[in-house]
């Protein structure tokens, strides 16, 4: 009987599964983003460049073992990487990493099948301590974030960050040598490194994706280096945010700081004869992938075992994953379990939380205090509401590989992503990507990129602790058909826009700004010229 049910839950898997297939809007794919760049790119290369690298390598038991790392931004793009091909170079941050590369730094990704370079940058202490820890993410990330923690301004951090910066433009020169090529730059850890590139090849075309907020010109007025920031970003052809708001805060930020001609019409800045377009793109994932690792049988296996060694019977289930930082709501969001359990005593025994809280920047403090808070309120809910030595309230701080994530997403009943500010947040919407089955519920914070795009799921915003209380029971209590409602209009948006849309778009807009490109003596540089004074700083505005 057990084999005959397996081979019919099987089936009928596979037929929703083809069903819910066939009606998604078109889509970009891996292979029609490949197509696109053979057809339009020609000879260029195309580097990607970031801080963190898609894969990394330890030193396992019986020898070197490789792991893709997890991370929305990470996954998403090696996604792209392998499709268009080139050169990914990052840092190599694993114990593993050097015995890895070969004499240039280099390995072949994914690991056995390649498709791309990885070309690994070293940081030495120093650099972590300074350029990421430092500037990155003492100055930018907080500043970007607007969740009241204090930027960080420190003069030598700042000189660590433009020293690193200049370093991987350095990287990618050596690997495009003197080969026609298009950068694609990602994120706040590298806004100086395109003026380096320029300097060196006037030529290329370069593109840098700003994945976390842009706050208005106000608060970027308490940056000390907020021209050199600017300057830097503007040495590219395209800037891309995920969202409208972002990119009028960046034009307004950079029409209040700098001598430039700022087009808020066509969403273009000219400076000194050259000419930056600054669009957004919502980023996404890529759900075919995603949605097939729902369904192998390797992940129903893996979800036996979460409720196994869990202890989790055959309660209901909600989930978070997140790295372990203040900006991701993760405290708000146990508080507001902890009302839920108050107000909800039935469900003490019918509903866990999975919270994977990865550890992140733990060299500072407010990282410290939040990691600290989120353990006194797991620790809480477990003494007040846990029955049968069973806690309600999983925390798991570590690094789970992609693979290994799947089946939670699978596994959740409901998914809750808490964000006080966030670019994006794909955590959303991978989780949305994995319902196949057209079950579970999404709650999602306004305050995301993502909630302009997943309308249709739970949207409550994590300051309200008694609303997302509120909010969990609503979700949890919804008529199967209404959930059903909601994630099949939820996987609809997923679907309509894939990372590999994403990637097409962007690349196609930095391959056909290069022609707007103004040359000296042209009449935008005379713009600049003529462009009316700059408010000037300090004081009002």
């Amino acid at each position: 009987m057990g084999l005959i049910h397996n081979l019919k839950q099987a089936s009928r898997r596979a037929a929703v599964s083809t069903s819910l297939r066939a009606g998604q809007p078109p889509h970009a794919t891996r292979e029609s983003l490949a197509n696109w760049t053979r057809q339009h790119l020609g000879d260029r290369r195309v580097v990607i460049v970031s801080n963190r690298q898609p894969y990394s390598h330890t030193q396992g038991p019986n020898g070197l073992v490789s792991q893709r790392n997890a991370g929305g931004l990470t996954v998403a793009l090696d996604a792209v990487a392998q499709a268009i091909g080139g050169v990914w170079v990052a840092h190599g941050s694993g114990d593993g990493d050097r015995e890895a590369v070969d004499a240039h730094d280099r390995v072949g990704c994914p690991p056995g099948r390649t498709a791309y370079t990885l070309r690994r940058m070293w940081l030495s202490p120093e650099d972590h301590e300074r350029y990421y820890a430092g500037f990155a993410n003492g100055a930018l990330w907080p500043l970007c974030h607007i969740v009241y923690v204090r930027p960080r301004f420190e003069r030598a951090d700042w000189e660590q960050y433009e020293d690193v910066n200049r370093r991987f433009a350095e990287a990618v020169l050596e690997e495009i040598g003197d080969e026609p090529a298009l950068v694609f730059v990602q994120d706040y850890h590298l806004a100086r490194m395109a003026r380096y590139l320029r300097a060196a090849r006037p030529d290329l075309q370069i593109a840098l994706f700003w994945h976390i907020p842009w706050p208005n010109s106000e608060v970027l007025r308490r940056l000390p280096w907020r021209d050199e920031v600017l300057d830097g970003m503007l040495a590219c052809d395209l800037i891309g945010f995920h969202i409208p708001y972002y990119t009028q805060n960046f034009l307004h930020t950079v029409a209040d700081s700098l001598e430039a001609r700022v087009d808020l019409e066509h969403h273009a800045v000219v400076r000194e004869g050259h000419r930056t377009l600054v669009r957004d793109f919502p980023i996404g994932t890529d759900p075919d992938e995603i949605g097939e690792m729902a369904e192998r049988p390797e992940t129903a296996r893996a979800i036996e075992e979460w409720r196994r060694d869990l202890g989790l019977g055959d309660a209901s289930i909600g989930l978070g994953i997140d790295r372990m930082d203040y900006t991701k709501g993760i405290p708000e969001r146990l508080e507001a379990l902890e009302r839920f359990y108050e107000l909800h005593p039935e469900w003490r025994e019918k509903f866990r939380f999975v919270q994977v809280a990865v550890p992140s920047r733990i060299e500072l403090s407010e990282y410290q205090a939040v990691a600290e808070r989120v353990r006194t309120l797991v620790n809480r809910i477990n003494t007040r509401f846990a029955s049968n030595g069973l806690p309600l309230v999983h925390l798991i701080e570590r690094n789970l590989d992609f693979p290994t994530l799947v089946p939670l997403y699978r596994m959740a009943d409901l998914c809750m992503v808490t964000a006080l500010h966030d670019g994006m947040n794909l955590v959303a919407k991978e989780y949305v990507a994995a319902r196949t089955d057209l079950n579970g519920a999404l709650i999602l914070s306004p305050f995301t990129g993502a909630a302009r795009d997943l309308a249709r799921a739970w949207i409550v915003s994590p300051y309200e602790r008694d609303d997302l209380a509120g909010t969990i029971a609503a979700a949890l209590t919804a008529p199967p058909e209404d959930r059903t409602s909601r994630m099949r209009d939820l996987r609809s948006v997923v679907y309509r826009r894939t990372i590999y849309d994403w990637a097409t778009e962007v690349l196609d807009a930095a391959r056909t700004q290069e022609g707007a490109r103004p040359r000296d003596g042209s009449a935008a540089e005379r713009e600049v010229t003529e462009a009316p004074p700059r408010r000037q700083k300090g004081g009002a505005s």
